[in-house]
């Protein structure tokens, strides 16, 4: 039987999923982005290329360098949710 906590925890359990899968991709644009601000500020260069080159480039790599981890925290939430499904039909 589906109860409110249930639907509450898979709520949760999702979006903490999310937050694992996205902190390090945004961390790393976040990061390069102040690093490049901060350069933009020491050297008065505005340039509107520089500011979004570096971090596509940067989320890109991130991206490439967890895909293993990120397919490995998805796996281990879709076999979770698979096995309370047959828990559920009990």
């Amino acid at each position: 039987m589906i109860t409110p906590d249930y639907v509450l925890f898979l709520g949760r359990k999702t979006l903490w999923t999310a937050v694992y899968i996205l902190l390090p991709i945004l961390g790393s644009g976040l990061i390069v982005g102040m690093l490049v601000a901060i350069f933009q500020a020491i050297t008065q260069i505005h340039e509107m290329t520089l500011t979004f080159i570096p971090k596509m480039a940067i989320v890109a790599f991130v991206i490439l360098l967890f895909m293993p981890w990120f397919l490995d925290v998805l796996l281990t939430y879709t076999h979770e949710i698979f096995n309370q499904i047959t828990l559920l039909n009990r």
